[in-house]
């Protein structure tokens, strides 16, 4: 008798760790395979995209910016169009990348404009000076075109939308922030489950605080992500800002968005915000983040 129950518990560990085998096998079939996001690549986004000039509504700059949008995300077989629209007298062009017509369970958004004006250069004769843009603008479209590199074809189906005129707010003849998102979502009648935007991630002193106004539980899933990976001491679990960005939009027509964005950032809004004034790392740590993140969804 006892012989039998050694005999069944034996045979029950063994079927317990065939089955735990198989399902691990399952997982790595079926799990999105991710290469690693490259910091560097993502800093030579931000050097090309500050080369053109400033990317300002309307410029020849902005035209070229378009171009590179769509010339790198199609050689990574993603979709690319490019939703032009009129609001508040303006046209504005969004660049929309998907890699099938299934509905998109998440979106990334980065406004790629540069602003039209550097108010708060301490240079007040530099205060009428576009800004260059290269943390607060291509910063986060450099995120965005990484992830779109190493994002794997069977992920969650994510949209990769890049803003017009989010940067123009308080300007005359502009008046309001985020037109391109909000002209955007004005067209736009499905429901993903979260919208992440990407704003001014390249300081070198990268300090994300929770942004007041974001779907709190999505907040919560992606700080837990940055804290797994060991970048917690960067994506602060704080709430300091309640800022105007390209989630408003979102916000206000029920959909989940959260806005990761370092707004300590000394260039803000003025010429000095260069290339040099971004960090490969704190690009890799944001992308990493949202990378890591995107896999734990569900296809």
């Amino acid at each position: 008798m006892k012989t039998k129950r050694i005999f069944f518990l034996i045979l029950g560990l063994v079927l317990l760790a065939l089955l735990g085998y198989i399902g691990y096998r399952y997982a790595r079939i079926t799990r999105p395979r991710f290469q690693p996001f490259q910091s560097q690549r993502a800093f030579q986004d931000v050097e090309y995209q500050v080369s053109l000039g400033p990317r300002t509504p309307g410029s020849k700059a902005q035209e070229k910016e378009i171009d590179y949008i769509r010339g790198e995300l199609q050689k990574n077989n993603w979709l690319v169009e490019v939703q032009t629209l009129e609001i508040n007298g303006h046209t504005i062009q969004n660049v929309i990348a998907r890699r099938s017509d299934v509905p998109p369970k998440i979106i990334l958004g980065a406004h790629y404009d540069s602003r039209l004006l550097a108010e708060h250069d301490p240079d007040i004769l530099k205060q009428q000076q576009p800004v260059p843009g290269a943390n607060d603008g291509a910063s986060g479209v450099a995120v965005l075109l990484e992830l779109g590199r190493v994002l794997p074809t069977n992920s969650v189906p994510v949209w990769l939308v890049f803003f017009d005129a989010e940067d123009q707010g308080g300007i005359p003849g502009w008046v309001d922030w985020s037109l391109g998102a909000s002209a955007f979502v004005n067209e736009f009648s499905l429901k993903p489950r979260a919208v992440v935007i990407v704003d001014m991630v390249g300081d070198p002193d990268l300090n994300i605080l929770q942004e007041k106004n974001s779907t709190p539980w999505l907040v919560e899933e992606i700080w837990a992500a940055a804290k797994e990976l060991g970048y917690g001491k960067y994506f602060i679990p704080e709430k300091k800002y309640a800022i105007t960005d390209d989630h408003t939009p979102f916000l206000e027509a029920g959909i989940p968005a959260v806005d990761i964005i370092d707004i300590e950032y000394r260039y803000w809004h003025t010429t000095y915000d260069t290339a040099d004034k971004v960090s490969p790392a704190s690009l890799g740590i944001v992308g990493a983040t949202l990378q890591y993140w995107i896999g734990q969804q569900s296809p």
